[in-house]
């Protein structure tokens, strides 16, 4: 029997030989996720809520702020120029985030 000659791969089945290949999809997104420490919201103290209010009438557009405030089970830290406040709404907007007045925890001045 004659040896047929090979027949030549395209570069993209070539390429498909040496993709990464994950046999769990999604493992390590769900290794974090359960790596992450799950915080409790604090609730703020009469005298912490009289000081974060009197921080908050600080703020103006325009100018650079740093919050901590809680997020998905966690405290963050932005800091970033203030974009709006909105009373009405009671949303802070730091660049594109916008958080909720009730989520903050501190301003840092």
């Amino acid at each position: 029997m004659a040896d047929r000659p090979k027949q030549k791969m395209t570069t993209e089945e070539r390429a498909k030989q040496f993709m990464p290949f994950s046999a769990l999809k999604g493992l390590a997104e769900a290794l974090k996720e359960k790596e992450k420490i799950v915080v409790p919201k604090i609730e703020l103290s009469e005298d912490g809520a009289v000081e974060l209010d009197r921080k908050m009438h600080t703020l103006t557009c325009g100018k650079i702020a740093t919050i901590i405030y809680y997020n998905k089970q966690e405290y963050l830290k932005l800091t970033g120029m203030v974009a709006k406040i909105d009373t009405d709404n009671r949303i802070l907007q730091i660049v594109n985030m916008q958080i909720s007045f009730d989520d903050i925890y501190d301003i840092i001045e």
